[in-house]
């Protein structure tokens, strides 16, 4: 390891690794509220709390992945701008990649909980409008 890693990787050692993530989520009757837990030059990571019937838009990340862990609760993840969906429940792992159309929609009886890491934190973020198919 170069100097340059080592300082680095000392710096690092120094910031705040573990984070509860209960602290972070923020129930709300409004929209859906995104929960900063951490943010470097390398990701954004985010804690969503979204309750029955509450959606976060269709949306892209032109120039970066979403990745989302699933904690509790069960939601519709959108696939594409044709409005397409896929069921999500606790314990998966979704992955948006570069410029790939996500958002949910909590279709079920408890708040959908999960962990979002945007890599990297320029990775953007545009909102899609659905197409109307029917």
């Amino acid at each position: 390891m170069g100097q340059s890693q080592a300082r680095k990787s000392l710096k690092n050692m120094n910031k705040i690794r573990v984070f509860p993530s209960s602290k972070f989520f923020q129930p709300t009757d409004e929209e859906p509220i995104r929960s900063v837990a951490s943010e470097s030059d390398d990701a954004v990571v985010v804690a969503w709390y979204i309750k029955q019937g509450q959606k976060i838009p269709a949306h892209i990340h032109p120039n970066g992945q979403d990745t989302w862990t699933i904690l509790s609760g069960k939601g519709e993840y959108y696939t594409d701008k044709s409005g397409s969906t896929q069921s999500i429940v606790a314990g998966d792992v979704v992955i948006a990649y570069a410029g790939s159309v996500h958002g949910v929609f909590n279709n079920g009886d408890e708040p959908l909980v999960f962990i979002s890491v945007v890599s990297p934190a320029s990775a953007g973020y545009q909102l899609i409008t659905l197409e109307d198919v029917s």
